[in-house]
């Protein structure tokens, strides 16, 4: 009998392990988008296309590029505007956008850019961008830190 119960404990046991790397697992999986096949090209034209709009002072359609955690930060075009202009110059008026390698990040994506400001100075501007229900690609936030050199 003992025998009998020392298996049953011993299988209750590999039962509970593996339905805790199953749990593990689905929570894992649900906490990270899939990679779609066009996601760097969207990227790129989403950020391209906001950079562009920084350059033409077009606020209605920087914004645009904006997902929606953002718009509820600044009300407006102009609100927003100002921000960029004020808190990310080498962002508000960049030139020699280079991407690197894009990644996912938790249900997003993580693009980086290497910029030039008006001076010269480099810069490396982190995007972080996610889709939306309607499968468009928006920004979801941007940091900046200073690059560790100067072109021409």
């Amino acid at each position: 009998m003992r025998a009998h119960a020392a298996r049953w404990n011993s299988w209750r046991a590999v039962m509970k392990r593996m339905a805790w790397a199953f749990i593990v697992g689905i929570a894992l999986a649900a906490g990270s988008a899939p990679a779609r096949a066009d996601d760097a090209s969207d990227a790129r034209a989403v950020i391209s296309g906001q950079l562009d709009a920084f350059k033409a002072q077009d606020g209605a359609q920087a914004y645009g590029f904006a997902a929606p955690n953002i718009r509820q930060m600044f009300s407006s075009p102009e609100i927003f505007m100002t921000m960029v202009e004020r808190g990310y110059p080498p962002v508000y008026r960049s030139s020699n956008a280079t991407f690197g390698p894009l990644k996912p990040e938790g249900a997003g994506l993580r693009q980086e850019v290497f910029l030039s400001d008006q001076n010269g100075q480099s810069w490396i501007a982190t995007y972080t961008l996610q889709r939306q229900p309607d499968g468009s690609l928006k920004i979801t936030g941007c940091q900046v830190r200073k690059g560790d050199d100067v072109g021409a």
